[in-house]
């Protein structure tokens, strides 16, 4: 069965530089690098090197980055059907910075990602039916979120929502309609207006938001691992020590081998756990999809 993920996609130009430039000044970066990102994207492709059948819905521009995109997709055997191109826009793009400490700051261009309609789905229904779990984020507009959100509830779909990044235009009533809200302690912190320091304050914040009618709610907490809360149940699993190198796309990390794991068995507790090592095992290496590991080697890992 199929996982689809309907969202971005991006290019990413990543600068590692010691120190991030102030107004006015220029500095010289050690590294330049150029890769195919976006978070749905990432997503996808996270599933897809495990061994998940992954078709990913999405909007390119008709410049030069549009067909690299697409192939980048098919390389890791991620089902394009539903990418396509959008006239007179450009595609996706997303300058990053990863400094010293290996933190990263990001800037999103949209482009074409904002041309993924409601329309879009109600036209793909057909194919989008026959799938096991529907993967959402929040780089495409929200009236699109929303209308995958109804249409996996009509369907009987899984959903997996991935509010990132986060909006306080987010409509929470949607958010409680997916069966799986994923933010980090960042969008958490957002989301709720309330401090994230520790995990007594991650979970206050957290029980406000399980209050409207969140049915499964996990945090993912960088190098801390992540808290899954449901109703008065509360599971956190700890992340491996690593040695981070970049952390850009770990939560897609996270939620693309969560959604490989949960579609194929229902086993949430594992899937975390696994998610967990997945993501923690991608900040060492340097950038997003080409950090991610291969089915063969998370095996390894685990």
């Amino acid at each position: 069965m199929e996982i689809a993920v309907i969202g971005s996609s991006m290019v990413d130009l990543i600068a590692y530089t010691d120190e991030v430039p102030k107004a006015g000044e220029t500095l010289e970066a050690k590294e330049f690098q150029m890769g195919c990102g976006g978070k749905g994207a990432n997503q996808a492709v996270a599933a897809a090197k495990l061994g998940a059948e992954v078709i990913m819905m999405a909007r390119v521009g008709d410049d030069a980055f549009a067909d690299n995109t697409i192939s980048n997709f098919q390389s890791y055997g991620v089902n394009t059907d539903l990418v396509e191109k959008v006239a007179g826009v450009s595609s996706g793009v997303a300058p990053i910075w990863v400094d010293k400490d290996s933190q990263n700051r990001i800037l999103i261009i949209p482009g074409a990602n904002k041309h993924l309609f409601p329309a879009d789905i109600d036209q793909a229904s057909e194919r989008l039916k026959g799938c096991a779990l529907l993967v959402l984020q929040l780089e495409i507009p929200l009236e699109t979120v929303y209308h995958a959100i109804d249409f996996g509830n009509a369907n009987g779909i899984p959903v997996i929502l991935n509010p990132a990044p986060a909006t306080i235009e987010l409509d929470l009533d949607y958010a409680c309609r997916s069966d799986f809200f994923v933010p980090n302690e960042t969008e958490l912190e957002i989301l709720t207006s309330m401090p994230v320091s520790g995990l007594d304050d991650i979970r206050a914040a957290s029980q406000t938001l399980l209050a409207k009618g969140l049915k499964n709610l996990i945090v993912t907490l960088g190098d801390k691992g992540a808290l899954w809360l449901r109703g008065d149940e509360e599971t956190q699993v700890d992340a491996p020590v690593v040695s981070a190198v970049d952390t850009t796309g770990a939560g897609d990390a996270f939620i693309g081998c969560f959604a490989h794991s949960y579609a194929n068995d229902g086993d949430v507790h594992q899937a975390l756990e696994r998610a967990v090592i997945y993501a923690s095992h991608s900040v060492t290496g340097k950038g997003t999809q080409a950090s991610y590991a291969s089915s063969e080697e998370f095996a390894a890992l685990i």
